[in-house]
């Protein structure tokens, strides 16, 4: 069939993907998908994903959650304990070149749509499974939270304060988040390989291995000790002085992690005589010391305000930067420049500010065009392109198989 004329630029312009995914993981991958040039499709049950109940809040009765996990996407909804419906999906995977699913393992099998049989019908077809494991393996059956995937990889661990406090969840759900992203970067990979040999091939991962990938310092660390790492604050583990300082008015994080930044920084805050102290003396000394080295840099940094040491440590090059809020981030004129703080139009919900796309292309830049789509809204006009009649989409609204975004 003819697809949609796709007006993107993005490096992944003319790729369909259809995103049978819900939450947050899926979504995140197929937003990045879409970001860069892809058609997806996102395929919702009649009730919606269940981040459309994520509220409060809400913007002009739809969910915040919501809009900025499925922006640039196009919708439908299916019911797909309907025959017609599993029908219906079946025809569009026929066509697809990617398809996103994050079910419990064996519901898409259930559907007759896994990936053997879809592949026998499209041998092109790029599979992409989401789990809170993995498909294999001893938890392989088992549901999947960010939560429960913190706390299973270690994450949790050497998040907080100190040693012997209760455990503390990253908080935003960077597991969630991470797992879209390799997701994303599996499917390119494997499309890549698609377009060279024809042939699609499964992608799989999930909540867990992407919350064990944020652990490579602390894992590099315990493999070369047979030490569990602990955790230090904003401190790191390997590196002195490299964490965040109390100001007279705030919090600014420092940066002086080698040698060269660790004079300047005593240059800075005029404790030359540090220099001198063995304690200090090297990186190694440093991280071995570090209660000691904090208390002492604290009592120095306390004295001026965030805008006076942040103005000076640039003036030495040290690296150095605020604790800023969600807000002040937004608000932050490299955030702004990078266009990482959008505005897109809804349909419903009108003007709605949503996360830039991360990376910049210098030929085929990515897009950030279009707002989450209400839902079914493009149910009429998606099964339209797949070739069914009016009559019959209206016949499948009618009796609950399809449901359109006016139907509701």
């Amino acid at each position: 069939m003819d697809r949609q004329v796709n007006s993107k630029t993005g490096p992944l312009a003319g790729m369909r993907v259809i995103e049978i995914a819900h939450i947050m993981a899926g979504p995140v991958c197929g937003l990045m998908l879409a970001d860069m040039g892809a058609d997806v499709i996102k395929v919702e049950k009649p009730t919606g994903d269940d981040s459309r109940r994520f509220t409060p809040p809400e913007i002009g009765g739809e969910a915040a959650a919501y809009m900025m996990m499925n922006r640039n996407k196009r919708g439908i909804a299916l019911n797909l304990k309907d025959p017609d419906a599993v029908e219906i999906l079946r025809k569009m995977l026929a066509d697809a070149d990617v398809v996103i699913e994050n079910y419990r393992k064996g519901t898409m099998e259930k559907l007759g749509l896994g990936y053997d049989d879809l592949a026998k019908a499209n041998p092109r077809l790029i599979y992409c499974e989401i789990s809170g494991f993995g498909r294999t393996g001893p938890y392989a059956e088992r549901g999947g939270f960010d939560l429960i995937a913190q706390g299973m990889s270690g994450l949790m661990s050497i998040t907080g304060e100190g040693a012997g406090r209760p455990p503390v969840k990253v908080a935003a759900p960077i597991s969630d988040i991470n797992a879209g992203i390799l997701a994303a970067m599996g499917i390119s990979a494997a499309y890549a390989n698609m377009l060279q040999t024809g042939r699609g091939q499964k992608v799989d991962t999930s909540l867990f291995e992407a919350a064990i990938t944020q652990t490579y310092w602390q894992s590099a660390i315990a493999f070369a000790t047979g030490q569990k790492p602990e955790p230090l604050g904003s401190a790191h583990p390997l590196n002195a002085p490299y964490q965040a300082f109390e100001t007279s008015d705030g919090w600014i994080n420092v940066g002086a992690a080698n040698q060269s930044n660790w004079l300047r920084f005593l240059d800075v805050i005029e404790a030359p005589e540090l220099d001198a102290d063995p304690r200090f003396a090297s990186n190694a000394a440093r991280i071995q010391n570090l209660p000691a080295l904090v208390e002492i840099l604290n009592s120095y940094i306390r004295q001026d305000t965030t805008e006076n040491w942040l103005a000076r440590m640039e003036a030495a090059q040290l690296p150095a930067g605020p604790v800023n809020d969600i807000l002040q981030m937004h608000a932050d004129p490299q955030a702004q420049h990078r266009e990482m703080i959008l505005e897109v139009d809804h349909e419903t919900a009108g003007p709605v500010k949503t996360i830039g796309h991360p990376v910049k292309f210098s030929r085929t830049p990515a897009q950030v065009t279009q707002a989450a789509p209400r839902l079914g809204q493009h149910s009429r006009t998606v099964l339209a392109e797949f070739g069914y009649e009016t009559t019959q989409i209206e016949n499948w609204i009618t009796s609950g198989a399809v449901v359109a975004a006016d139907a509701v």
